[in-house]
Protein backbone atom coordinates (compact mmCIF):
# COMPACT_ATOMS: atom_id res chain seq x y z
CA UNK A 1 0.00 0.00 0.00
CA UNK A 2 1.49 3.34 -1.02
CA UNK A 3 2.17 5.90 1.68
CA UNK A 4 -0.63 8.38 2.11
CA UNK A 5 -3.09 5.99 0.49
CA UNK A 6 -6.32 5.59 2.43
CA UNK A 7 -6.76 2.18 3.99
CA UNK A 8 -10.03 0.36 3.44
CA UNK A 9 -12.45 0.74 6.33
CA UNK A 10 -13.68 -2.17 8.44
CA UNK A 11 -16.68 -1.64 10.72
CA UNK A 12 -17.25 -4.11 13.58
CA UNK A 13 -20.79 -3.97 14.96
CA UNK A 14 -21.14 -4.57 18.69
CA UNK A 15 -23.90 -5.04 21.22
CA UNK A 16 -23.82 -6.33 24.81
CA UNK A 17 -23.58 -9.99 23.80
CA UNK A 18 -20.66 -12.35 24.23
CA UNK A 19 -21.15 -13.26 20.54
CA UNK A 20 -20.25 -9.75 19.40
CA UNK A 21 -17.26 -9.62 21.78
CA UNK A 22 -16.12 -12.94 20.32
CA UNK A 23 -16.54 -11.54 16.77
CA UNK A 24 -14.40 -8.52 17.65
CA UNK A 25 -11.66 -10.62 19.27
CA UNK A 26 -11.73 -13.07 16.34
CA UNK A 27 -11.39 -10.19 13.87
CA UNK A 28 -8.55 -8.52 15.77
CA UNK A 29 -6.66 -11.84 16.03
CA UNK A 30 -6.90 -12.49 12.28
CA UNK A 31 -6.95 -9.07 10.59
CA UNK A 32 -4.97 -6.83 12.93
CA UNK A 33 -2.60 -8.59 15.37
CA UNK A 34 -0.54 -10.36 12.65
CA UNK A 35 0.00 -7.06 10.78
CA UNK A 36 0.88 -4.70 13.65
CA UNK A 37 1.71 -1.90 13.35
CA UNK A 38 0.82 -1.77 9.62
CA UNK A 39 -2.85 -2.68 9.87
CA UNK A 40 -4.53 -3.41 6.53
CA UNK A 41 -7.78 -1.68 7.57
CA UNK A 42 -8.91 1.44 9.37
CA UNK A 43 -11.05 0.04 12.18
CA UNK A 44 -14.34 1.48 13.43
CA UNK A 45 -15.93 -0.32 16.39
CA UNK A 46 -19.60 0.62 16.56
CA UNK A 47 -21.62 -0.11 19.70
CA UNK A 48 -25.29 -0.10 18.76
CA UNK A 49 -27.26 0.27 22.00
CA UNK A 50 -30.98 -0.29 22.19
CA UNK A 51 -32.71 2.82 23.46
CA UNK A 52 -33.59 2.72 27.17
CA UNK A 53 -37.16 1.52 26.68
CA UNK A 54 -36.27 -1.46 24.49
CA UNK A 55 -33.21 -2.31 26.64
CA UNK A 56 -35.39 -2.94 29.67
CA UNK A 57 -37.95 -4.84 27.60
CA UNK A 58 -35.44 -7.15 25.91
CA UNK A 59 -32.73 -7.57 28.53
CA UNK A 60 -34.71 -7.04 31.72
CA UNK A 61 -34.17 -4.53 34.51
CA UNK A 62 -30.53 -3.89 35.30
CA UNK A 63 -29.37 -3.95 31.69
CA UNK A 64 -28.98 -0.16 31.62
CA UNK A 65 -26.46 -0.29 34.50
CA UNK A 66 -24.24 -2.74 32.59
CA UNK A 67 -23.93 -0.63 29.43
CA UNK A 68 -21.29 1.86 30.68
CA UNK A 69 -19.01 -1.09 31.54
CA UNK A 70 -19.49 -2.57 28.06
CA UNK A 71 -18.32 0.73 26.51
CA UNK A 72 -15.25 0.85 28.78
CA UNK A 73 -14.30 -2.74 27.88
CA UNK A 74 -14.71 -2.03 24.16
CA UNK A 75 -12.53 1.08 24.42
CA UNK A 76 -9.77 -1.04 26.01
CA UNK A 77 -10.07 -3.61 23.23
CA UNK A 78 -10.05 -0.86 20.59
CA UNK A 79 -6.89 0.62 22.12
CA UNK A 80 -5.01 -2.49 20.93
CA UNK A 81 -5.38 -1.23 17.36
CA UNK A 82 -3.62 2.08 16.78
CA UNK A 83 -5.97 4.56 15.15
CA UNK A 84 -9.11 2.52 15.85
CA UNK A 85 -12.24 4.62 16.30
CA UNK A 86 -15.00 3.77 18.76
CA UNK A 87 -18.53 5.09 18.23
CA UNK A 88 -21.71 4.58 20.25
CA UNK A 89 -25.20 5.00 18.83
CA UNK A 90 -28.60 4.40 20.35
CA UNK A 91 -31.40 2.81 18.37
CA UNK A 92 -31.99 -0.05 15.96
CA UNK A 93 -28.68 -1.85 15.30
CA UNK A 94 -29.71 -2.81 11.76
CA UNK A 95 -30.13 0.74 10.51
CA UNK A 96 -27.24 2.09 12.64
CA UNK A 97 -24.75 -0.36 11.14
CA UNK A 98 -25.90 0.22 7.56
CA UNK A 99 -25.73 4.00 8.11
CA UNK A 100 -22.20 3.79 9.57
CA UNK A 101 -21.06 1.66 6.62
CA UNK A 102 -22.30 4.39 4.27
CA UNK A 103 -20.86 7.25 6.36
CA UNK A 104 -17.35 5.75 6.43
CA UNK A 105 -17.52 4.12 2.95
CA UNK A 106 -16.65 0.81 4.60
CA UNK A 107 -15.31 -2.13 2.60
CA UNK A 108 -16.30 -4.70 5.21
CA UNK A 109 -18.84 -4.99 8.02
CA UNK A 110 -18.24 -7.62 10.73
CA UNK A 111 -21.08 -8.79 12.97
CA UNK A 112 -21.47 -11.64 15.42
CA UNK A 113 -24.17 -14.28 15.16
CA UNK A 114 -26.49 -14.81 18.12
CA UNK A 115 -27.59 -18.19 16.77
CA UNK A 116 -31.26 -17.49 17.43
CA UNK A 117 -33.74 -20.13 16.41
CA UNK A 118 -36.26 -19.37 13.66
CA UNK A 119 -38.99 -18.10 16.00
CA UNK A 120 -36.80 -15.76 18.06
CA UNK A 121 -35.14 -14.49 14.86
CA UNK A 122 -38.57 -13.80 13.35
CA UNK A 123 -39.66 -11.84 16.43
CA UNK A 124 -36.45 -9.92 17.17
CA UNK A 125 -35.18 -9.73 13.61
CA UNK A 126 -31.67 -10.79 12.72
CA UNK A 127 -29.18 -7.94 12.54
CA UNK A 128 -26.75 -10.07 10.52
CA UNK A 129 -29.46 -11.12 8.00
CA UNK A 130 -30.60 -7.53 7.58
CA UNK A 131 -27.06 -6.19 7.14
CA UNK A 132 -26.14 -8.96 4.69
CA UNK A 133 -29.01 -7.80 2.46
CA UNK A 134 -28.88 -4.02 2.99
CA UNK A 135 -25.31 -2.92 3.80
CA UNK A 136 -23.45 -1.41 0.84
CA UNK A 137 -20.34 -3.54 1.44
CA UNK A 138 -19.30 -7.12 2.11
CA UNK A 139 -20.60 -8.53 5.39
CA UNK A 140 -18.74 -11.13 7.45
CA UNK A 141 -20.77 -12.98 10.08
CA UNK A 142 -18.59 -14.48 12.82
CA UNK A 143 -20.10 -17.44 14.67
CA UNK A 144 -18.95 -18.39 18.13
CA UNK A 145 -18.26 -22.13 18.11
CA UNK A 146 -20.74 -24.19 20.09
CA UNK A 147 -19.10 -26.11 22.90
CA UNK A 148 -19.70 -29.82 22.44
CA UNK A 149 -20.39 -31.73 25.65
Amino acid sequence: MATGEEKPVMVVGMDESEQSTYALEWTLDRFFAPYAPNFPFKLFIVHAKPNAVSAVGLAGPGAAEVLPYVDTDLKHIAARVDGAMFEVFEGDARSILCDVVDKHHASLLVVGSHGYGAIKRAVLGSVSDYCAHHAHCSVMIVKKPKIKH
